[in-house]
């Protein structure tokens, strides 16, 4: 008959049913390796009978460990930033850590509370993707707990950092319209006067594939859009379309902005890709269902939510400050769908780009 019984089981009538120590059975509970194979088949049988829970909060107070990890993203309304948060999710889970989201809506004063606020206590360490701190803000980063930084804002920091091949990516997604005989490439998104971030260092790579293929860069070709958003990608395409700018294909800066400008094709019953060509950056799941499908940049996203948790778990496994930061860049491919290659082309992966 089974002694299992209703009401929280301690450990003390574990150890009496196994006729161990308490010792033992706090070994047996925290995979202590050096316990003689019977010992802990005794402990184990016992835990299974009386139905016995392991406190999780008092081991992991022992331990000085929560087995949560925080992620700190802008937006999780913008697409590729939720499903980034769902790839970090997965990769935790698969290590046994769950992982605590904060929004910081770009916000400044949000970014630094996450570096110093009172829920720091509650995880282990901190994924933080920041976008209105910067290189001044070096100081700030000088955290006492593990941090593992993405993005593109500040290079060099007191971090491990995972990190977009932007510049790279964003030449080949220009190569790609190029490659279709495109000449007059329109850029949704761009940001006037910003030197470090998603904005330049994208724009950096177009004009970086324009100068390549001998074609001259124009201005007019730039369309300025403050947040990343569908409806802004909308509203820079109408501005473009309105100026009367003659153009071919547009590389939105994001998803999100390649989809806004698609839409507002669509609303002008202009062809695409037969008139204008569209391509994005970031490979979220909209533009494989959007009609027609849209080409974009698919950054490594997968490769991202991974390295990050490992670099962030290794880091609180060993935080020894002495031991140097890493820097490790995504790989990327070009998915070409129809918004580039017509009416019921297969989407096509262009070999994957390593970064240097």
């Amino acid at each position: 008959m089974s002694t299992r019984r209703t009401g929280a089981v301690t450990m003390h009538e574990v150890a009496a049913l196994a006729g161990v120590s308490i010792k033992t059975v706090s070994n047996v509970v925290n995979g202590y390796q050096y316990i003689r194979p019977a010992t802990r088949e005794k402990v184990e049988a016992a835990i299974a009978e009386l139905g016995y829970q392991v406190n999780v909060s008092a081991r992991n107070l022992r331990r000085g460990r929560t087995d949560l990890i925080g992620l700190a993203v802008p937006e999780l309304s913008l697409p590729y930033f939720a499903e980034l948060a769902d790839s970090v999710i997965r990769a935790a889970e698969a290590r046994g850590v769950t992982v605590l989201i904060e929004q910081t809506g770009s916000s400044r004063e949000r970014e630094l509370e996450v570096l110093s606020g009172q829920r720091r206590h509650l995880t282990d360490g901190l994924i933080f993707s920041p976008l209105a701190l910067g290189q001044q803000d070096h100081d700030a980063l000088q955290v006492d707990f593990p941090m593992v930084l993405l993005g593109e804002r500040i290079f060099g920091g007191p971090a491990d950092h995972v990190t977009m091949n932007n510049v790279e990516a964003a030449r080949s997604a220009t190569a790609h319209l190029l490659g279709l005989g495109r000449r007059r490439i329109a850029v949704i998104g761009a940001h006037e006067g910003e030197m470090m971030g998603s904005a330049a260092l994208r724009e950096k790579g177009y004009r970086q594939a324009l100068e390549e293929a001998g074609v001259p860069f124009d201005p007019a070709l730039l369309a300025e859009a403050g947040l990343w958003h569908r409806a802004t990608g909308a509203e820079a395409m109408h501005r473009l379309l309105d100026a009367g700018v003659e153009i071919d294909a547009v590389f939105g800066l994001n998803d999100a902005l390649a989809l806004g400008a698609l839409h507002a094709l669509h609303a002008r019953r202009i062809d695409v890709p037969g008139k204008i060509a569209v391509i994005g950056f970031d490979d979220i799941e909209e533009t494989a269902y959007s009609s027609p499908t849209m080409s974009t940049v698919a950054p490594g996203r997968e490769q991202i939510a991974q390295t990050a948790v490992d670099l962030l778990l290794a880091r609180i496994a060993d935080p020894d400050p002495d031991r140097p930061y890493q820097r490790v860049v995504a790989d990327f491919t070009i998915v070409g769908r129809e918004s580039t290659l017509g009416e019921g082309a297969p989407a096509q992966a262009a070999p994957l780009r390593t970064a240097s």
